[in-house]
């Protein structure tokens, strides 16, 4: 293990930000030029063959925050909308990357949000995945951002396409009304939290109010320690608890928030994992979670993937990827862990 990973394996998520300042692999860059970047980009886009390797090496190479003021200043200096002329300049894979890579996060979380219900059927995993995992500013950015595109508010149209106990939990962490970690140990509310859940599955009663309002509030240091008391109480983890006496999108959306709030980094890890290794990419699930990690949590994702499967998602990028996407995505992972 390198240096820096085994460094990191010691520290608290708190400790890490702190130490590290961002556990992104996506930094500023610290030369930013916004007018050479546009400049740049507007001539590799003008060629007769498209210069993947410019686009690729800027779009990535920039955080979200000077992506947006490339975008800007490409509209004075070029009048063209640059998301819409990189949809035209590229295609693929890299195309659905660079464009998303482009949007600010909650805009993009709120395209995501609507594809995953647009049409038959509703891709619930996407929707459980960003709901379950983002943070109350966020969702609230999220909010604000769908109203303003899809002139419909995010509420109305989960509760439109989703039903029953489902619909109540994905509702909840909509509100974004989680508490924060504190720091401070309630033994007495984890206690009560863990005795509620217990006495619930005792009984074998389907009433999923008290697991929504618990799993959608309390602070994710809280319900860990909640997990746990709950094991002892039970001799049985929340997830068989849950998997027992709950069906369907329900059971499914639980087992998502409970993996999410136990280890977030973990829980992207293996659905990178997934994503890359099952029956064909799912460069959708990939893309989504390149492009929302890559400024919050990667290095940890990174880690807990190099501990769980005993090779770098770097080296796994580039054994199974290929072409200007595979340059895209390693160059946003940004590093080999030994």
């Amino acid at each position: 293990m390198s240096l820096p990973l085994e460094i990191l394996g010691q520290l608290s998520l708190a400790d890490k930000v702190a130490a590290w300042g961002t556990l992104g692999t996506v930094k500023p860059h610290p030369g930013f030029e916004p007018q050479i970047d546009v400049e740049d980009l507007a001539d590799a886009i003008d060629q007769k063959a498209v210069q993947k390797d410019i686009i690729v090496d800027i779009v990535t190479g920039r955080n979200n925050s000077q992506r947006q003021q490339i975008v800007t200043l490409f509209k004075t200096l070029v009048n063209e909308d640059l998301v819409q002329t990189m949809t035209v300049a590229l295609s693929g894979h890299l195309k659905d990357l660079i464009v998303g890579l482009l949007r600010c996060p909650a805009q993009y979380d709120a395209l995501e949000l609507k594809g995953a219900m647009k049409g038959l059927g509703t891709d619930e995993a996407t929707v459980s995945e960003i709901l379950a995992t983002r943070t109350n500013q966020q969702l609230q950015e999220i909010r604000t951002v769908y109203k303003e595109d899809f002139k419909s508010t995010l509420e109305n149209d989960v509760g439109q396409e989703t039903s029953g106990e489902y619909k109540d939990l994905l509702l909840a962490l909509l509100k974004g009304t989680r508490e924060k970690n504190s720091g401070v140990i309630d033994y007495v509310q984890i206690n009560q939290d863990a005795q509620v859940l217990s006495e619930v599955s005792k009984k074998n009663n389907r009433s999923a109010s008290q697991w929504i309002s618990i799993l959608s509030v309390r602070s994710q240091d809280h319900l860990n320690r909640v997990f746990d008391q709950f094991q002892a109480l039970t001799s049985s983890d929340v997830e068989e608890s849950i998997q027992k006496h709950f069906k369907g999108d329900f059971q499914k959306g639980l087992l998502t928030l409970v993996s999410a709030i136990k280890n977030t980094p973990l829980y992207f890890a293996d659905k990178l994992y997934t994503s890359v290794k099952g029956l064909g990419t799912k460069e959708n699930i990939l893309n989504r979670i390149m492009i929302s990690r890559s400024e919050t949590d990667l290095l940890s994702i990174r880690a807990e993937f190099r501990k769980k499967y005993g090779k770098s998602l770097y080296s796994m990028l580039q054994s199974n990827i290929t072409g200007d996407y595979a340059t895209a995505l390693l160059s946003l992972c940004r590093a080999e862990d030994l």
